[in-house]
């Protein structure tokens, strides 16, 4: 017989590490900016040279990156619950960043500040707004992705699916490092002391819409599943957020 285990208060652990994480991570921005005198990401020479900063600071983002995967690893029962809860933890971790940052120092003053958001493989320059609205989907996407099972059945649909999702992120990516590739053929240091010009909104709202593609594609089929006795979409997969059972 199995045992079951409320779905919820795994989610809930999620959540709460990644909100924790993220005090962590905005205590380390905030030490590590006040030592530069950037608390403002957006000024004149944004990444001063100084001491070993770069080759602990490019590490430590890896570093994180691999914690948010790991407690989706230890978190989920099955490959997709698993990244279902990296996704929650990532998107927690990073809009929880922004509101720790506001309550330690006063930054960001509003969504559309300017930030650092990333390093790797180039900076990445956007308004804060941007990285929250795709937390936020993050979220709704883990959520769905860890709290519904599914038959491992997949539907061919999903390629196209999933395709539109990758082809989002590439778009968003350059978005995020357009100013960056932009200089990048003039050496290190013009990419050191790049500032971006503008956020090229349009483009950012196609790429975050092709990206919406699974969650939607989830959206609906649960929606269908909720009218659907029994839980079958169009005969080819089974859909349901009751319990999954604990191994």
């Amino acid at each position: 017989m199995n045992r079951y285990r409320p779905n919820f208060l795994r989610w809930l652990t999620v959540v709460f590490f990644a909100a924790a994480m993220a005090w962590v991570e905005s205590a380390v921005v905030f030490y590590l900016r006040s030592m530069i005198g950037r608390l403002e990401p957006f000024q004149a020479n944004p990444f001063p040279a100084i001491g070993g900063f770069a080759l602990v600071e490019l590490p430590r983002e890896f570093a994180t990156l691999v914690m948010l995967l790991a407690v989706g690893m230890l978190a989920g029962r099955t490959w997709r619950a698993r990244l279902g809860y990296a996704a929650i933890a990532f998107g927690v971790w990073d809009i929880f960043y922004y509101v720790f940052l506001k309550i330690i120092c006063g930054w960001p003053h509003s969504l559309l500040d300017w930030d650092i958001l990333f390093l790797l493989p180039l900076p990445w320059w956007g308004p804060v707004l941007a990285p929250v609205l795709i937390s936020l989907m993050m979220i709704l996407w883990g959520t769905f992705a860890s709290q519904c099972e599914r038959a491992p059945h997949v539907a061919s649909a999903n390629r196209g699916v999933w395709l539109s999702n990758f082809m989002g992120i590439a778009l968003a990516l350059y978005v995020f490092m357009a100013d960056a590739i932009r200089v990048f053929s003039r050496g290190l240091d013009a990419v050191r002391l790049v500032l971006p010009e503008r956020f090229n909104w349009p483009l950012f709202c196609l790429a975050l819409a092709l990206m919406s593609a699974p969650l939607l594609q989830m959206g609906r089929r649960f929606l269908m599943s909720q009218a659907t006795k029994p839980e079958i979409i169009h005969g080819t997969e089974e859909f349901s957020c009751t319990r999954i059972p604990e191994n």
